[in-house]
Order: C-alpha cells, then sequence, then structure tokens
C-alpha cells in the first residue's frame, strides 16, 4: 500500500499516480508522476513503463502513454518527451514541438528540461531513481520540469530552469511553485569520492545536511534536500516548494528503481501541461 504525508496519491481505474499539493491547489494546470500500476507492458518493465529503450513493446508503451494521460486529464498526442543524457540543457517548447517523443521523431537531443507557456502541451521526463522536478508560476502561466540524476543536480539543473523561466516568460522566482518527486533517498543512495566531489563545487550548499560521510570514501547522499537548497538559492521561496517522502528504491513495487533492479526495469515519468 502506498501512503505518502507530502503528496497526493490519486487512482483512476488502475492508474496509481502523485501529484503535489501546492500546484494542485494553485489551479491551471494538469500534472502526475506515475507509479509502476496500470499500464499494459510486460515483464521487467510491467506495466506502467514510459521507456522506447528498455526492450519494451513499443506498442505498450505508446499504449501507456494514452492510459496514463487519460487518467490525469492530459492528451497523449501533446506529449513533448525530453531526451536525457544528465546535463542541464533545457528546451524552450512551442507548438510546433507537439507529439515530439512519442508520435512524432524528435529534432532534439541532450535535453534534462523542458519549459512551456503553450496550452495544452505535456511535458514529458522520466525516471528510475533520479530525481524529478516540476514547476509551476501561476502569475505568467509557465510550466517546466526537470530530470535532476546526480550529475544534473552537480549542474545545478533545477536553478538553470529557474533561470530559463525567467529569461523567457518573465517569471519571477517568488511566484514559482516547485515539486521535488520520489527518487532513490539518503536511506538506500550510497556514493563514492567522484560524486561528492561533484556535489561539494556548489559552494552554498550545507554539506552536513546533503550527506553523511560512511568513511572509506562512501557517503549517503541526499538528492532532494541538494536539489531543495538549489532552488533555494535560485530564489524559491521555502513555502513554494513540495518534497515528497518516498523513496523509489526502497518502494521498488511501485516505482521502477535501477538500482534495486540492478538495471531489469522500465521508467516512471512526471507530466505537467497547462490547462
Amino acid at each position: 500500500m502506498l501512503t505518502s504525508k507530502t503528496l497526493n496519491i490519486n487512482k483512476n481505474g488502475d492508474v496509481v499516480y502523485l501529484t503535489f499539493p501546492k500546484i494542485e491547489r494553485a489551479g491551471g494546470v494538469r500534472h502526475a508522476f506515475s507509479t509502476r500500476l496500470g499500464g499494459v507492458s510486460q515483464g521487467d518493465c510491467s506495466t506502467m513503463n514510459f521507456g522506447f529503450n528498455l526492450g519494451d513493446d513499443p506498442l505498450a508503451v505508446r499504449e501507456n502513454f494514452k492510459i496514463f494521460c487519460s487518467a490525469f486529464g492530459a492528451k497523449s498526442e501533446n506529449v513533448v518527451v525530453a531526451q536525457q543524457t544528465h546535463t542541464n540543457n533545457i528546451k524552450v517548447v512551442t507548438k510546433a514541438d507537439l507529439g515530439k517523443g512519442l508520435i512524432k521523431e524528435r529534432d532534439y537531443t541532450d535535453i534534462d528540461g523542458l519549459v512551456t507557456d503553450v496550452t495544452g502541451a505535456v511535458l514529458v521526463t522520466q525516471y528510475a531513481d533520479c530525481t524529478p522536478l516540476v514547476f509551476y508560476d501561476p502569475v505568467k502561466k509557465v510550466v517546466a520540469t526537470s530530470h535532476a540524476g546526480w550529475k544534473g543536480t552537480a549542474l545545478e539543473i533545477g536553478a538553470k530552469t529557474v533561470e530559463v523561466m525567467k529569461s523567457q516568460y518573465g517569471c519571477e522566482a517568488k511566484d514559482i511553485l516547485c515539486g521535488i518527486g520520489p527518487n532513490i533517498s539518503k536511506c538506500c543512495y550510497e556514493v563514492d569520492d567522484p560524486v561528492i566531489n561533484q556535489i561539494n563545487k556548489i559552494a552554498y550548499l550545507d554539506k552536513k545536511a546533503c550527506y553523511t560521510d560512511k568513511g572509506n570514501g562512501k557517503y549517503m547522499l541526499d538528492l532532494k534536500e541538494v536539489n531543495r537548497e538549489i532552488l533555494l538559492f535560485a530564489g524559491i521561496l521555502p513555502e513554494n516548494i513540495d518534497i515528497a517522502d518516498l523513496c523509489t528504491c526502497c518502494k521498488s513495487d511501485i516505482f521502477h528503481s535501477h538500482r534495486a533492479s540492478k538495471g531489469k526495469r522500465g521508467t516512471l515519468a512526471l507530466m505537467i501541461a497547462l490547462k
């Protein structure tokens, strides 16, 4: 059974998905973070999988998009899927991009974040332990989502997303609502010196809050906290951030987890669209 003290758990038919309370209360958007539940995929990708590169039947993946979008009130033909390679590159999505990554070929690469003011465009980022970030400015009517693995986090992709929202659409940080979704949490995320060395390049972080040193070059890293501090440094107000209290690795029966499955898994998705 899935429970959370910080996120809303929703069920539509067999589909179970999560939403962020602050974004939901603001209105004007549809958004959802998936679980493994409610799709048609088989085997390691069962049942709700959004990845085409994991050995799953492409027809099943496309059907999952249709099922999931229908469950939270979006149109699957309007999805725009990131092409993630652990960068901090953000793509500004236009009407011409609708359908790319699902029913149209993508003409972009190395994109880990998407931002738009186009009504109905469904921005899609994908996960299997990395940190999901979602953004909504209810004043300027702008949405964004970014994929923050440890590399993207070290590149401060959350702050980069805020900067693009400001430069492209005139958003103000104080107006932006943010969600930090389920990821592999500090309880399960052991990393080594090369990872921590990159995290330590972010000078303003409270290192004691962000990771625990286990000795022998091993650390337990809290990517939710690192991303929270990055967002705060970018000007996001603390009261405007929802943080998931769920670990994808601990709950690998509910969420796809790369570490728990040793790579034999599907992908989750975070989707957001302006109404």
